[in-house]
């Protein structure tokens, strides 16, 4: 990966980071354990579902240009 795509996502890791603090249990970051739990929790329920979806999606989209149509179904 070059630098500035390294640079980017630094930048949206941070802009999420902060997101994700602001939804956090003040009392859950006062230790390493808590951190740990609370970084755990917030990646499997918003960070890894979001990243699925869009590598589903660019599956289904190549696939309809291979095929000419999609044969995944989506939801958003």
């Amino acid at each position: 990966m070059d630098a500035a795509k390294k640079a980017e996502i630094q930048a949206h890791v941070q802009a999420i980071a902060a997101l994700l603090y602001e939804e956090t249990d003040p009392e859950q970051v006062q230790t390493l354990a808590g951190i740990e739990e609370a970084v755990r929790g917030h990646l499997l329920e918003h960070v890894s579902p979001e990243i699925g979806n869009f590598l589903l999606q660019q599956v289904a989209a190549q696939r309809a240009d291979e095929n000419g149509a999609s044969t995944v179904l989506l939801d958003d």
